[in-house]
């Protein structure tokens, strides 16, 4: 296991991500793209990942986008550094802010 993956294995904080960490865009995105950015914080310079959102594992029911409060669950797959690893994450929407880790994946053959 990478380093990076390992460091990020603990479950730490996290805020969102990408080009425009918004609660727009993050609505637009879990609802509309299925593709979410999650920053982990606690790395020199943060980790910024992009996650192709599981949809059955992610749960967005904590959540009201028009009073800005709640929660959402998300969940998803990526390779990282080589790594194949899920991000499960919690957001506040009133912060963009939450916890978040990284867990390995077991792959075929592995």
């Amino acid at each position: 296991m990478d380093e990076l993956t390992e460091r990020l294995s603990a479950e730490q904080s996290v805020e969102v991500g990408g080009p425009e960490p918004t609660l727009e865009e993050l609505h637009t995105r879990l609802t509309d793209i299925g593709t979410v950015f999650v920053k982990f914080t606690e790395t020199r310079g943060g980790t910024d990942l992009g996650i192709r959102l599981d949809q059955e594992a992610s749960d967005l029911s904590g959540a009201d986008f028009d009073a800005r409060t709640g929660t959402v669950h998300v969940e998803g797959n990526l390779t990282l550094n080589g790594d194949p690893v899920r991000c499960i994450a919690d957001i506040e929407l009133a912060t963009l802010k939450g916890v978040g880790r990284l867990a390995l994946v077991e792959t075929a053959g592995a």
